[in-house]
């Protein structure tokens, strides 16, 4: 794997695959992570559930903090993961290699940016599932997050071909057809929910101004499902999709706008579900998403929290014995633009 910078990262030691990981990195996906400090206004877990800290479940889990300045917690970017890994629909994949394979200047390879990459989770599922060589492009305002998403990049495509990857640091919200010169492909995951319409609206134009399909995954879609039942479970529900929709954010409505703005950009757009299914191999991710859904429903309505304390402590309790079932629906998005001849 070879790396380089389009834009200069903040000062850190030098990316090695084999050493250690820069501070703030965390174990590898399937590895125990430990809570941290409880979110601001709740207890920690030891001593009670943690329902004031309102995160956003495409962000961080609820009991473990962001360090200062940045949006997401690397500890649960890594934590959901292998959920994200099952879920995404692969039966988007084939349409998607049809029009690869037919982009000019194929032979070359492909050059795919993938917007707020994180710490790289769609790159290390998606890159060896294509074949031909790659240049991956990574999106994020997060350099430590750009530090982990580039050691821990695949190094091969599906066919063995290498994989190699730059980063930008910077706005994707303010993406544009020249940004995306030269690009085969625009990737992102858990991204379309924390964009407003302005912002999707703008992405879909830029795809379709450089002829760019687009591959967009594990969007909320509003819907959760929890065996057994609970009688608060809708109440929950419905505050959380409230508080997704704050500050102009389209949250659970946001793959509907995105279907839109792309096809009015003259796309064809195909939609899958890609649910989370949550049981007893995902216990720790559980309660970090309970924490956040949970959370997230009392800052959106604080008149709940006394009951939801209740309810959450008894989620928890049915989560740690294996006895709870949650489907967290999303859908991903496949979007092909007519084809403009000047992607490669």
């Amino acid at each position: 794997m070879t790396t380089s910078a389009d834009m200069t990262m903040s000062a850190g030691g030098p990316l090695s695959t084999g050493g250690p990981l820069p501070t703030g990195a965390t174990p590898s996906p399937g590895t125990s992570v430990a809570a941290g400090p409880a979110a601001a206004g709740g207890t920690t877990a030891a001593t009670g559930p943690a329902v004031g800290g309102a995160l956003s479940m495409a962000g961080r889990g609820g009991n473990t903090p962001a360090p200062e300045g940045h949006q997401y917690a690397p500890q649960w970017l890594e934590l959901r993961e292998s959920a994200d890994a099952e879920a995404r629909a692969a039966d988007l994949l084939d349409p998607l290699r049809i029009r690869l394979a037919n982009l000019p200047g194929r032979a070359t390879g492909l050059t795919v940016h993938d917007l707020g990459c994180g710490t790289g989770s769609m790159g290390r599922w998606l890159a060896p599932r294509l074949d031909g060589a790659q240049r991956w492009v990574l999106h994020d305002q997060d350099p430590n997050l750009l530090r982990l998403a580039v050691a821990r990049a695949p190094r091969a495509a599906a066919d063995g071909s290498p994989v190699t990857v730059t980063t930008r640091r910077g706005d994707i919200g303010r993406l544009t057809a020249a940004d995306l010169d030269g690009a085969s492909l625009v990737t992102a995951s858990a991204l379309l929910d924390v964009l407003t319409r302005e912002e999707i609206e703008g992405l879909a134009a830029a795809c379709a101004g450089a002829g760019v399909p687009a591959l967009l995954t594990l969007s909320v879609v509003g819907r959760v499902d929890l065996v057994p039942a609970h009688p608060m479970d809708a109440e929950i529900a419905e505050a959380f999709n409230a508080h997704q929709r704050a500050s102009d954010l389209l949250g659970p409505d946001a793959i509907t706008m995105a279907c839109e703005a792309f096809a009015q950009q003259g796309a064809t757009v195909r939609v899958h579900p890609s649910p989370w299914q949550l049981d007893i191999r995902h216990t720790a991710l559980t309660e970090e998403w309970l924490r956040g859904w949970v959370g997230a429903a009392c800052e959106q309505r604080p008149e709940l929290t006394e009951r939801a304390d209740a309810y959450l402590l008894d989620r928890l309790a049915a989560n740690a014995a294996g006895e709870l079932r949650v489907v967290v629906h999303h859908s991903d998005l496949l979007a092909l633009p007519r084809p403009t001849g000047g992607a490669s």
